[in-house]
């Protein structure tokens, strides 16, 4: 059969299976909230054990990354993949089953959680390493095929968890999760080993401060990721005190539902748009979009109508996959082979390293200056913060390369 233009990246054996186990993995990820909200809800009924689980998962996370760049970079980005994924497997696999039999403590969830948040912060670096070893001249259409996966992994992904906590348990959901690892696990086995281990072994440490020459090296890399440190910082603001918003002012959980899955749409249909359409300055279109990502914010401190905050919504998603894919496609095509893993975990470092001070200040804040208050001041922090991007002279005039293997 022969496919159309923009998806001819399909062609690619060893690329069909990595999507593929994107796919699968990341549709557990979609799983993975309400599962994970609902077994320690139930087992206790605080919101405080909820955040503590997932501060743990995301601080085991965030330590992880740097060790994991190098990781893959020395050993190869496959194999780490299918060893993370393993990892993986087995916390949900332990924890799925200690619940479904009734004996699952809140400490070993979120024991459970932290595994699980260490072994993403060595995947994740990896997978950007190995992605463009995969796409062949197609980087930017993998990018946006990877975002689209993502996109229907927080649609279907809730959907699903939602059926099974209210069918089943949230230990069964959570199996589900450990199932999806497996299969990204065999998928991924399967792929040809085009990332050989480098032969100069050196210190970690040394191959630590090469990755982190590679960032320094280019303006346009440190100044991306030390603003988006703040951005997803602020970005609390937004699932925090959007719910609170939804609930008190917008007719509850249905409408917040409906916020996420218009921010959703709109991530799938930039997906989709940027498979067909490349761009001249893709840094410098990345960023002015970006920029749309603080309205929804504002009309929520507003205390917009649900009309005006579903396009809101709409356009937030369409800016984080235009962003987050131009800007991964111009980082891989532009960052030497062998240091894709190390750049990606500085990048990943950078954009996680401060969420958990983020929820834990949200709070807080909303205290000090009111719900409203605090919607438009993280909506200005992350406004004006993304704007100063435009003052770098590299993001305005960096051109894309053509698409290459190493």
């Amino acid at each position: 059969m022969r496919l159309p233009a923009d998806l001819v990246v399909l062609r690619h054996r060893d690329f069909r299976l990595v999507f593929g186990a994107s796919l699968v993995s990341l549709l557990g990820d979609g799983v993975l909230p309400v599962a994970l909200s609902f077994a320690v809800l139930d087992l206790t009924g605080s919101a405080t054990d909820l955040g503590l689980v997932l501060a743990a998962e995301t601080v085991a996370l965030a330590a992880a990354l740097l060790a994991g760049g190098v990781v893959a970079d020395r050993v190869g980005r496959r194999r780490v993949m299918v060893g993370a994924d393993l990892v993986r497997l087995a916390s949900q696999s332990a924890i799925g089953a200690l619940l479904v039999t009734g004996h699952a403590t809140v400490a070993e969830i979120a024991a459970s959680q932290a595994l699980l948040g260490a072994a993403t912060g060595f995947f994740n670096p990896a997978s950007s390493g190995l992605l463009p070893l995969v796409a062949g001249e197609h980087l930017r259409q993998a990018n946006a095929l990877r975002g689209m996966a993502m996109a229907s992994g927080s649609i279907a992904g809730p959907a699903i968890a939602g059926v099974l906590v209210v069918t089943t348990s949230p230990g069964i959901a959570l199996l589900i999760d450990a199932g999806s690892y497996l299969g990204s696990a065999l998928l991924l086995a399967r792929v040809r080993p085009l990332d050989l281990p480098r032969e100069r072994a050196t210190r970690f440490l040394a191959d630590l401060r090469e990755g982190f020459g590679e960032v320094r090296a280019r303006t346009w890399v440190w100044s991306v990721i030390a603003v988006f440190a703040v951005t997803n910082t602020v970005s609390a603001a937004f699932p925090v005190l959007g719910a609170l918003i939804a609930k008190r002012h917008l007719g509850g959980a249905g409408a917040w539902a409906a916020i996420l899955a218009f921010r959703a749409a709109g991530g799938l249909a930039a997906g989709a748009t940027l498979l067909r359409i490349g761009v001249r300055r893709p840094l410098l279109v990345a960023v002015r979009v970006a920029m749309l990502s603080a309205l929804p914010l504002f009309l929520l401190a507003l205390h917009a109508p649900l009309a005006a905050i579903l396009p809101a919504a709409l356009l937030m998603g369409i800016s984080g996959m235009v962003f987050n894919t131009l800007w991964e496609t111009t980082l891989q095509q532009h960052i030497p082979s062998a240091a894709r893993s190390r750049v990606s975990a500085y990048d990943w470092f950078g954009s996680m390293a401060f969420v958990p001070l983020g929820f834990a200040l949200i709070g807080p804040l909303t205290v000090a200056i009111g719900v409203s208050g605090a919607l438009y001041l993280c909506g200005a922090v992350d406004l004006l913060s993304v704007a100063l991007l435009l003052g770098v002279r590299d993001i305005r005039t960096l051109a894309p390369l053509p698409d290459r293997l190493g």
